[in-house]
């Protein structure tokens, strides 16, 4: 698969006894010391066992959480390691610190086909900070770069960009191939009617993608607590939903620019309503009709009818953001019902932009039935909004 802007992909670079740099997502959840969801490693097996397979010495570089530069034994890569161990069946030698002279021991062990992975990138506040000193460091300790953690694209840190250049072969592993070439189909000519389909907390958050959105997508559904603030600034009362009263103004400009470039936007007519997320009676109400002491919490069953019809016609579907608290059992249907209605149309170019979405259409059983999940919220936000991510523009020659 030839990648835009001349990037090369993993099986072009010459890997046969070097030391490939690999930067992985292994940003996965962790309690206690357990991985609660491996998605996230098991994505980036085919790209290692590439490696390994054509005698790569592989150094895997990753974040975990939020240690802001600092050590904090909460965020090791320690139980990531060990998983990733059983997965590949080798022993992967896990670095005492990012940098320094237990990395470059570690590093300095390898042999053909094995693996070492530093600790935590972020235990150093030069990876955010995307300081000289430390991505020459880390440049250093390969001859090969191969990025292949999409999810943090979007960012321009030592690790992602910085490093780079001081690296003679670079290039792009199998997730972020994958992604490059799916969330670049719906930059291009696309199959219409194209439906986005945005949900999630806040109009904020979702803003800048919506307005760029009207430039390529034929209609726009919103679901969760951000379709409240458009509700409200439509002139519904909205009973004690969530609704950020400083975006309306930006809601009315919004919707008034997609009505003069004559862009659908379905808002919801019915939702389910509940005193507050624990709460298990669940009432439905037309959006005219909110009671004043419940909050919208899902789309109603009137509003899951009317998305499942649009996205049944549609031919080209972008997907980012639940429509309602998926997490609690009570509020997960009309997320749950977005899931089937994309995996149910088989002629449509079915894309789910990561975050909550992927970890909704995987709950439902669902994420084989649709053409990509993407692995990165932020990052495939960013891209679909047209903007170019630091990480791949790295990779260009």
């Amino acid at each position: 698969m030839a990648l835009p802007g001349g990037i090369k992909g993993v099986d072009e670079l010459p890997v046969e006894g070097k030391r490939v740099f690999v930067r992985v997502d292994y940003n996965v959840p962790i309690k206690a010391g357990k991985i609660g969801d491996d998605a996230r490693i098991r994505a980036t097996l085919p790209t290692l066992r590439k490696l390994i397979e054509r005698g790569a010495r592989i150094v895997l570089g990753s974040h975990l959480g939020r240690p802001d530069g600092q050590v904090k034994p909460e965020f090791s890569l320690e139980p990531v390691a060990a998983r990733l161990a059983e997965l590949l069946d080798v022993e992967v030698a896990l670095a005492d610190e990012p940098v320094g002279d237990g990395a470059r021991k570690v590093v300095s062990d390898l042999r053909d086909g094995q693996l070492a992975m530093l600790e935590n990138l972020r235990f150093d506040p030069g990876e955010e900070a995307n300081d000289e000193t430390f991505a020459r460091t880390l440049a250093s300790y390969c001859d090969v770069y191969v990025n292949d953690a999409f999810g943090t694209a979007h960012r321009a840190h030592a690790s992602t960009v910085g490093m780079v250049k001081f690296v003679a072969d670079k290039g792009a592993g199998y997730v972020m191939a994958k992604e490059i070439e799916f969330l670049s189909r719906l930059l291009g000519q696309v199959d219409r009617p194209y439906v986005a389909v945005l949900g999630g907390a806040k109009v904020s958050d979702k803003i800048e993608v919506l307005e760029s959105l009207l430039e390529r997508v034929d209609s726009i559904a919103v679901g969760g607590a951000m379709a409240n603030t458009f509700l409200e600034a439509q002139g519904k009362h909205v009973g004690k939903s969530k609704v950020e009263k400083d975006k309306l103004p930006v809601a009315r400009n919004f919707l008034r620019k997609a009505s003069e470039k004559k862009i659908a936007i379905h808002l919801p007519t019915d939702v389910a309503t509940g005193e507050n997320l624990d709460d298990t009676n669940v009432v439905v109400a037309r959006v005219d009709h909110i009671p004043a002491d419940r909050m919208a919490l899902d789309i109603g069953p009137g509003t899951v009818e009317l998305y499942r019809r649009v996205l049944t016609e549609a031919r080209t579907v972008f997907w980012n953001g639940p429509m309602g608290v998926f997490e609690k059992p009570q509020w997960a249907s009309g997320t749950v019902a977005v899931a089937k209605a994309l995996a149910d149309n088989k002629l449509a170019l079915t894309v789910v932009g990561g975050g909550d979405s992927a970890a909704a259409i995987a709950q439902a059983g669902l994420a084989d039935k649709v053409s990509h999940v993407s692995t990165g919220g932020g990052a495939s936000l960013e891209f679909v909004q047209g903007l170019d991510l630091p990480g791949i523009a790295a990779l260009r020659p």
